[in-house]
């Protein structure tokens, strides 16, 4: 393996370190960590929503088919929703809500994991055409991936994973970055994904979780805490939006 490979590498792992502090920023102490756990839902829901509808699906209508692509979108919504649905049937209403909260965090965690492949894709495609390009690439996905791990971080704790199991489950989506990254540049331009069509899905993916499982959490809260998250969503939908803009990724 050459030195670029191992410049990419290295890269990568700063990028995560750095997208993965902004997100343990959430990581508070007593009244004001559950202050930020409530925040940090909506904010997470804007997130996501900014993330396909500003990122995802633009990127991919500029590589395929929208046509076709909107249909892969509408297909990660519905295999999250029926995901959902299969997971929570069979039990009693009792273990409802924890069963519900489970499958949610589960559906978080693979279309976290998904976007990160896609994004260990970009870079290594950067990186063979040439290093700055490879860096270019890496501080641009790093920056746009900080207000979304902060979302992410803040739904896992709302839903009820401990800080530890937080943290785990988002080394381990980060790892994929590296795991994609590594393929990708090692098969060089013999490497035909579907990148497109794994964008859109992705894109289902995070619609589902956010306008069918956060945003209903929202209206069933009382009138003044529902709009102040609700001002929130909007928050965190336009900061990212900005942030892909200004970075024009």
């Amino acid at each position: 393996m050459d030195t670029v490979f191992w410049l990419m590498l290295l890269a990568i792992v700063l990028g995560s370190a750095i997208s993965l502090a902004g997100g343990a920023g959430i990581f508070l102490s007593g009244k004001r960590r559950d202050k930020a756990i409530m925040m940090a839902l909506p904010f997470g829901a804007g997130a996501l929503l900014a993330a396909a509808f500003f990122d995802l699906l633009p990127e991919s209508f500029e590589i395929g088919d929208p046509r076709e692509l909107l249909i892969w979108t509408l297909g990660g919504f519905l295999a999250f929703f029926l995901l959902e649905r299969y997971s929570t049937f069979h039990h009693h209403h009792d273990h409802k809500l924890g069963r519900k909260n489970e499958s949610q965090n589960m559906m978080v965690m693979i279309g976290d994991l998904t976007h990160n492949m896609i994004d260990g894709v970009a870079i290594a495609s950067a990186f063979l055409v040439n290093p700055v390009s490879g860096f270019v690439a890496t501080v641009a996905v790093s920056a746009h991936e900080i207000p979304k791990e902060l979302g992410t971080f803040g739904i896992l704790l709302s839903r009820g994973w401990k800080d530890k199991k937080v943290i785990l489950a988002n080394l381990a989506t980060a790892f994929g970055t590296v795991v994609a990254a590594s393929v990708t540049y090692l098969l060089g331009h013999a490497v035909h994904l579907p990148e497109a069509q794994l964008l859109a899905l992705t894109s289902g993916f995070f619609i589902y979780v956010a306008a069918s499982d956060i945003i209903p959490d929202i209206h069933e809260q009382p009138r003044n805490v529902g709009g102040l998250q609700a001002a929130v969503l909007v928050a965190g939908l336009l900061l990212v939006a900005t942030v892909v803009s200004l970075l024009g990724v």
